[in-house]
């Protein structure tokens, strides 16, 4: 068991390691084993880091900013907190910061410009370091004029341009879509493809379309529908479809809570998930498996998108050079694609198992 020191300083671990408090510092607050390297090598690293542990030393945020000059604060804009999925974005980000002994300040921009740029010139009245946005538009118009002011940033979920960005790789998501629909013989796929603005939707579509072409089925463009990634926006979107004729057997909702608006117009309509249409979301939020029909999905690594955006901005604040980083999804089919009794069959659960 290590002691415990009150007061604990960066004097007294460099004492004990034989470096200089700067040194210790650098090496405490990098974000990643690879900007720690920049000042030490592995050797002083661990040592550092062990003292520090056996003291139970931690930064204090309000010291290093005023020796520093340095605010230790970072900007979050998100479209909605309230949603699932960014929600759980946005705690990897403050975990993340709080380890590094930086905190977070969020808001919402509700995906309007006009608020996203007040929102923009709230946090950098605050001396904020650095931002991340997770509501970056494709075209990346609003980004780049952040970027010419000389404010350090990263997206997380979405992707913009060349930026820094952290996401789930959509499109290899989407690709597992189709690949999954072809597998269970549905050769009439429409699409909900969320906001035509948000790279999410647009790479997860066009994966989709892809995997499906490759295996001979076309999706025409009359089968791709956008709108908003809530259930009310799901199920506008599902009533224009299955206004259609024919109806498809098959429709890919780009985001769960658009899935569920899109359960609820089956409903109505008396249509069977998944006899008549199969259904796949995307995210695996928590409520995908406790649906009356347990939802096929993609699982994307939401807390982990939220970590590393936050670890990535940290490295660029410390010069470092990065490139976007996009992280693996998996599908995991559960009963809106596969029936129970098929599951049972086949010899699945309906917990649905990861492919």
């Amino acid at each position: 068991m290590g002691r415990r020191t009150p007061h604990a300083t960066l004097q007294m671990i460099a004492d004990e390691t034989g470096v200089t408090p700067s040194t210790v510092s650098r090496v405490l607050n990098s974000a990643s084993e690879a900007s720690a390297r920049r000042w030490a090598s592995a050797e002083t690293i661990n040592r550092i880091r062990a003292a520090a542990a056996s003291h139970g030393y931690t930064p204090n945020p309000q010291a290093v900013g005023l020796r520093t000059q340095r605010s230790r604060l970072i900007g979050v804009i998100v479209p909605r907190l309230q949603d699932y999925v960014l929600a759980t974005i946005y705690e990897g980000i403050d975990e993340a910061a709080t380890e590094k002994g930086f905190a977070t300040f969020v808001t919402n921009s509700l995906d309007d410009p006009q608020k996203r740029a007040r929102a923009t010139e709230t946090l950098l009245s605050r001396r904020v370091e650095g931002m991340i946005f997770g509501d970056a538009q494709f075209d990346g118009e609003f980004l780049q004029g952040v970027a010419e002011r000389g404010m350090k940033f990263v997206l997380v979920s979405r992707r913009a341009r060349d930026f820094p960005s952290v996401t789930c790789d959509d499109h290899l998501g989407g690709r597992l879509v189709g690949e999954h629909l072809v597998s269970i013989g549905r050769r009439d796929v429409a699409i909900l493809a969320g906001e035509p603005y948000a790279s999410t939707g647009l790479d997860r579509t066009r994966g989709a379309i892809d995997a499906l072409r490759e295996a001979g089925v076309d999706v025409p463009p009359h089968r791709v529908v956008h709108g908003r990634f809530d259930a009310q926006g799901g199920r506008e979107a599902a009533e224009r479809i299955l206004d259609s004729r024919p109806l498809p057997d098959a429709i890919f909702a780009a985001n769960d809570f658009a899935a569920i608006g899109v359960m609820g117009a089956l409903r109505d309509r008396k249509l069977s998930i998944p006899d008549d249409v199969a259904l796949v979301g995307y995210n695996d939020t928590a409520l995908a498996a406790e649906l009356p029909t347990p939802l096929t999905t993609v699982r994307s690594p939401m807390h982990e998108i939220g970590r590393r955006g936050l670890e990535m901005l940290l490295d660029l604040l410390q010069g470092a050079e990065v490139e976007p980083l996009r992280l693996p999804p998996t599908l995991v089919v559960r009963e809106s694609t596969v029936s129970a009794e098929a599951s049972r069959s086949t010899g699945t659960d309906g917990s649905g198992p990861s492919v």
